[in-house]
């Protein structure tokens, strides 16, 4: 995991990834649960919860601290949420973002937990 997170920190490679997001998502080996034209949600590959979802933009957001508060993003990000707990009968959960060294991947990204 270290490799991988020195690996994405080498500046073409968060662009390479953002370009993957936005034309080849169905490269990307995960189990999809949502995909709209900004976002891509899916399992999170090693999950830390019973229910572990990752959502992140296809575009290159680096941080929380980088998103406009126009964003597209954020509609779908809020109707993509809204939808999956409906849709798994969340009642207790929580929607995390990290930053700084809290931050494992340089890409923006949210996880939909509970359990």
């Amino acid at each position: 995991m270290n490799l991988l997170r020195r690996l994405a920190n080498v500046p073409p490679v968060p662009y390479l990834i953002s370009w993957i997001l936005a034309h080849m998502s169905f490269a990307i080996p995960s189990q999809r649960l949502r995909e709209t034209e900004t976002l891509l949600a899916f399992y999170h590959p090693q999950p830390a919860y019973p229910f572990h979802v990752v959502i992140l933009p296809k575009k290159d957001i680096r941080s929380f601290a980088e998103l406009d508060p126009s964003d597209p993003f954020l509609a779908d990000l809020v109707a993509t949420v809204q939808s999956l707990m409906q849709e798994y009968q969340l009642s207790d959960y929580r929607v995390i973002v990290n930053a700084g060294n809290a931050q494992a991947f340089p890409h923006l990204h949210f996880h939909l937990v509970s359990g």
